[in-house]
């Protein structure tokens, strides 16, 4: 008989390919190009329901009738208002990134949570209602004060997309515009098991609270690695400048090894389902609400650039048009900065969080993967 063990099988970096949670939430289908949200794609959902609507879809099984939406615009809206030591934190964290205030804010809320130790299925939905309406008062309230100015409260009469930009601009906004940020949180509601979300369900695996949850997923969230890029889109498209520099630009960028913004994804191998989204809200924010026609004309030439060069440079590697790219374009056509379009994103990944907190809950089974030891054994010390 050999003395020889069978090695192990080699650990999957980055728990790549695991499955770690079974979710009637959201199903990313890379190959596809597709993104099942409760059941429906995207393109049946994102500028067809409200922000609102998705929110119940993913916290309530289905969406909402009438008498159900009424009722649940009207608690989310009462909740908008934000404690005086959440409003502290923002002051003292004027000059930090958005995403950080965000975290720093968030982890505030729980002082206005009367028992932060439930988690009954009731309290749940509760804190989801509330993290999902007081998300946009916050990042609002912040880029006022970062920017000198006082906040501006919230209103009850609004929808929270329409309310979140009065919040910030001091205005009402255009129907349209409302319409194009609303459709934009239905778009990044939710997107599988992602670093942030992975997160907040160890978070509740553990029967901490919603709040600690989503506090730590905004964490998760603030990496480069996961928060993605929309600002660096913009930054590409102002140093193209012009449409007859784009493919000068790119392959000199591609021939110094760096990335191309707005192109590739993880795991869509197709063009992802959620920049074919926004490519419309953008198209349909052109007819005269867009800030900038000239950049939005810009950023259609530069993508169809970018796709000939990218096949051409790296064939095979399927580096198609993503989220990022359509994200930093109709951000940017909301009157909104860059340095914030991590928390927006955020904002909208609020509601889809606490879905997974509440399925998390009900789950009720501690994660807690295993790890393989690789360092050494048998040391000894000698004095």
């Amino acid at each position: 008989m050999s003395g020889t063990t069978t090695p192990a099988t080699p650990a999957k970096r980055g728990l790549d390919g695991v499955v770690a949670a079974q979710t009637r939430l959201s199903h990313v289908d890379g190959l596809a190009g597709e993104l099942i949200i409760g059941g429906y794609e995207l393109k049946e959902l994102a500028g067809r329901v409200t922000f609102e609507e998705a929110a119940h879809l993913l916290w309530r099984g289905s969406l909402p009738s009438r008498d159900e939406l009424a009722m649940l615009r009207r608690e989310m809206a009462v909740q908008r208002k934000l404690p005086a030591a959440t409003l502290a934190v923002i002051r003292a964290a004027a000059s930090a990134p958005p995403i950080d205030a965000l975290r720093m804010a968030a982890s505030t809320l729980s002082l206005d949570v009367a028992d932060p130790n439930d988690i009954s299925p009731a309290a749940d939905l509760a804190q989801a209602k509330m993290l999902t309406a007081r998300f946009p008062t916050i990042v609002a309230a912040h880029a006022r004060i970062s920017a000198g100015h006082e906040p501006i409260a919230p209103r009850e009469d609004l929808p929270l997309a329409a309310n979140f930009l009065y919040m910030v601009h001091g205005r009402e906004p255009d129907p349209i515009v409302a319409k194009a940020l609303d459709t934009y949180w239905v778009t990044v509601i939710d997107h599988g098991m992602n670093a942030s979300t992975f997160t907040a369900r160890v978070i509740a695996s553990t029967r901490s609270d919603a709040v600690s949850a989503v506090t730590g997923a905004v964490g998760a969230l603030k990496g480069p690695l996961h928060g993605g890029a929309p600002g660096p889109v913009l930054d590409m498209l102002l140093h193209i400048g012009a449409a007859d520099r784009a493919e000068a630009w790119l392959k000199a960028e591609i021939a110094a090894g760096r990335r191309i913004m707005g192109f590739g994804h993880r795991v869509y191998k197709v063009r992802d389902p959620r920049a074919e989204v926004l490519s419309k809200t953008a198209e349909e924010m052109a007819g005269g609400q867009l800030e900038d026609r000239r950049l939005f004309d810009l950023a259609r030439t530069v993508e169809q650039t970018a796709l000939r060069v990218l096949e051409e440079s790296k064939p095979g590697r399927n580096l198609k048009t993503n989220v990022e790219f359509y994200t930093a374009l109709v951000l940017q056509s909301l009157g909104l900065q860059p340095r914030g379009f991590v928390a927006m994103f955020a904002c909208g990944r609020a509601a889809g969080w606490c879905a997974h907190v509440i399925e998390q809950h009900a789950e009720d089974h501690l994660i807690r993967p295993q790890s393989e030891y690789i360092g050494p054994r048998g040391l000894r010390i000698e004095r």
